[in-house]
C-alpha cells in the first residue's frame, strides 16, 4: 500500500479511531497515559491502558526543543507513526493549536489517518504556542470563528467516521472567566468537535467542576488533571467527565531516572552500582518487537546459556541462625523480603539459565523457590558438599554450574562467568580484607596476582586452602564458591567423584578439595578476579550486611 494513500480497513476489529470514539462516549470514566515515543508506547500498552496520549510537551522534551512548535508537524507525525505501528490501542495526538491555518489542519488529519492515529486534539490559542503552564498572565486566545473553521475543515477532510477532533479550551488556563471557557466550548462543539476538553493549572479542581456543572453534558468532556493530582478520582466520576488524561508522567518518570543513573555512572566510573536497578537489553529487544533483532538476542543471551544447568548446594540448615532456621533451610531465609534462594534463581534466569536444581538435606519440603527441581541428599547431616554434588550425578550437562547456595552477588559476576572460556572456571575476590566472607574463609592461590587489567588476565588456579600463607606465599584472593564445567571439563569433574567416593574421608570433603584434587590431576582451573560485590552468608551480622549489597 502506498504510504500517502488512505488506509484500507479488512479487519472486523474496530478501528483504532471507533475504538477512542468508544472511549469518549463511554458511559464510565475512562483512562488515557502519554507516551512519546515508540517504546513509551508499548510499555502504555502493556501497562493496561485503553489508548494513548502522544503530548506535545512530552513529544518536544523527547527531541529536546520547548514545547512552542519548535519541532515541526512533520517530525511529530514521524514519530507518532512509530508509536501508532508498535501498538493496538488508539493515539490520541495533542495537535496544538493545528500547526497553523485550516489548510494546515487539513492535511494534518489526512497524514495522522494515514498513520492510524485515532485522534486529535487542538487548542484555541495562538500559532506558535505557548506551554500552558509558562507565562501566567492573560494570554490572547484563537479567534472564535477562526478556530471553528479549523474544527469545520478538520471533519471535512477526515475518512474514516469515527476519527475524532478534540477542542481543547485554554480560556481558563490563559486568565479568562468561566462564561468565556462556555462560550467557546458551545461555538466549537456546534463547528462539530467531538469532545471538548477543558483545562485548568489550579491546584485544585474547582473550575473544571464549574465547568462541568454548566456543561451539563452536552458532548463527551475530557481533563488534564496535571495541577490538581490529588483530587480523588471519584470526584471526576461524580462531576460527568469522560475521560482523564495523564499527560505527561512518563517522559517525568524517564528524566528523573535517567537524572539519577548518569549522575551514580558519573561519580562512580562504573556501572557495577546500577546494573541490577535498570532494564536489562533483552527487555529492550523485546519492546522493541522486531523480528530482525532476534538474532542479536541470541548473540547476546545464547552462546549455548539456554542449556546451562545450575546446579545449587544447599543441603545445611544453619544452625549458626539459631531459631531462624528451626523451620526452613538456611536458603530460605529471606534477604530484602525474598528467600535467599530466589535472590539466587532471580540472578540465573536473568541470563537465561532456566534449568536448576537444587541439592537440598535439612528440611527439603520447605523449598518451594518457582523455576527449581529440588533433589534430596538423605544422609546431608553426615556428608559434606561433596556428596550432596553427588546426588546429582546423573543430571550432569556439558554446560554446568556449581554454586554454593548461600551466596549473593552482583549480576555481572554469573555473567562474566558464563562468558569465560575453559574448561573449569572458577571466581576469585582479589580484596584480601573484604567483608564478604565471614567464619572460615577459603584461600586462593593463583598463577598470578590480580593486575587490574582493563583485558582478560590467563590465569590458573594453583590451590585452595584455610591458611593464608603456603610455602612462604601469600594468597591471592578469596575463593568464591562457583565453580563452570564445560564439555571436556564435565568429563573431568564425574572422572574426579568416581575416584573420590573410594576414599574413606569422601563424605567430609568440600568443593574447595574437589578443586584441589583436579588440580592435582593435571586439569586447569581458568581464574575470574572480581573486586568485592559478593557476600557469603554464614551470620546474623551477613544478614545486615546482605541487605545493603541488594540496594
Amino acid at each position: 500500500m502506498n504510504q500517502l494513500s488512505a488506509p484500507v480497513v479488512t479487519s472486523s476489529k474496530p478501528s483504532k479511531c471507533t475504538r477512542l470514539r468508544a472511549l469518549l462516549e463511554s458511559p464510565q470514566l475512562e483512562f488515557i497515559m502519554e507516551a512519546h515515543n515508540g517504546i513509551s508506547a508499548r510499555i502504555v500498552e502493556e501497562a493496561g491502558f485503553k489508548g494513548i496520549w502522544a503530548s506535545g510537551l512530552a513529544l518536544s522534551a523527547q527531541f529536546g526543543v520547548r514545547d512552542n512548535n519548535e519541532a515541526s508537524w512533520t517530525q511529530i507525525v514521524e514519530m507518532l507513526e512509530f508509536m501508532s505501528d508498535i501498538t493496538q490501542i488508539p493515539i490520541l495526538l495533542d495537535g496544538d493549536t493545528g500547526y497553523g491555518n485550516f489548510n494546515n489542519m487539513r492535511r494534518l488529519v489526512r497524514k495522522l489517518e494515514q498513520r492510524g492515529i485515532a485522534g486529535v486534539c487542538i487548542e484555541d490559542k495562538l500559532f506558535p504556542k505557548t506551554n500552558s503552564f509558562i507565562n501566567g498572565n492573560r494570554q490572547p486566545l484563537a479567534d472564535i470563528d477562526e478556530f471553528c473553521g479549523k474544527i469545520k475543515a478538520g471533519k471535512d477532510s477526515q475518512i474514516d467516521a469515527d476519527f475524532c477532533i478534540i477542542a481543547r479550551v485554554e480560556a481558563l488556563i490563559a486568565g479568562w472567566d468561566l462564561p468565556e471557557a462556555l462560550r467557546r466550548a458551545q461555538a466549537y462543539y456546534a463547528a462539530g468537535a467531538d469532545a471538548i476538553l477543558i483545562h485548568s493549572k489550579l491546584s485544585r479542581p474547582d473550575q473544571v467542576l464549574a465547568f462541568a456543572k454548566e456543561w451539563a453534558g452536552r458532548s463527551p468532556l475530557v481533563i488534564v488533571p496535571t495541577k490538581y493530582y490529588s483530587t480523588p478520582t471519584d470526584v471526576f466520576r461524580q462531576a460527568g467527565i469522560s475521560l482523564v488524561i495523564w499527560a505527561n508522567h512518563m517522559i517525568r518518570a524517564a528524566v528523573a531516572s535517567m537524572e539519577a543513573i548518569a549522575k551514580e555512572v558519573q561519580a562512580s566510573e562504573t556501572l557495577v552500582n546500577i546494573e541490577d536497578h535498570i532494564a536489562p537489553l533483552k527487555e529492550i529487544f523485546r519492546l522493541q518487537g522486531a523480528d530482525e533483532l532476534q538474532a542479536a538476542e541470541k548473540r547476546y543471551f545464547s552462546d549455548g546459556r539456554q542449556h546451562t544447568h545450575a546446579f545449587v548446594l544447599a543441603a545445611t540448615r544453619g544452625e549458626e541462625f539459631h531459631g531462624l532456621t528451626l523451620d526452613k533451610p538456611k536458603v530460605m531465609l529471606p534477604i530484602g523480603g525474598k528467600p535467599l534462594l530466589r535472590n539466587l534463581v532471580d540472578k540465573f534466569k536473568k541470563l537465561a539459565i532456566n534449568n536448576v536444581t537444587v541439592i537440598a538435606g535439612y528440611k527439603p519440603e520447605t523449598i518451594d523457590v518457582p523455576g527449581t527441581k529440588v533433589i534430596q541428599n538423605p544422609e546431608y547431616e553426615t556428608t559434606g558438599e561433596l556428596a550432596s554434588l553427588a546426588c546429582a550425578q546423573g543430571k550432569f550437562s556439558d554446560d554446568m554450574l556449581v554454586v554454593y547456595g548461600d551466596l549473593l552477588f552482583r549480576s555481572y559476576i554469573l555473567r562474566d562467568l558464563l562468558d569465560c572460556p575453559g574448561e573449569i572456571v572458577t571466581i576469585v575476590d582479589s580484596v584480601k580484607h573484604s567483608k564478604s566472607v565471614s567464619g572460615s574463609p577459603d584461600y586462593a592461590y593463583c598463577s598470578a596476582p590480580d593486575e587490574l587489567s582493563l583485558f582478560g588476565q590467563n590465569v590458573d588456579l594453583l590451590q585452595i586452602s584455610k591458611a593464608m600463607q603456603t610455602q612462604g606465599k601469600e594468597f591471592s584472593g578469596r575463593w568464591v564458591g562457583m565453580l563452570r564445567f564445560r564439555s571436556q571439563g564435565r568429563q573431568w569433574l564425574e572422572e574426579a567423584l568416581n575416584e573420590l567416593q573410594k576414599q574413606a574421608d569422601f563424605n567430609s570433603m568440600s568443593l574447595a578439595d574437589l578443586c584441589n584434587y583436579l588440580i592435582a590431576q593435571g586439569k586447569p582451573i581458568k581464574v575470574i578476579y572480581i573486586r568485592g560485590h559478593w557476600l557469603d552468608i554464614n551470620s546474623l551480622d551477613d544478614l545486615d550486611l546482605a541487605f545493603q549489597l541488594q540496594k
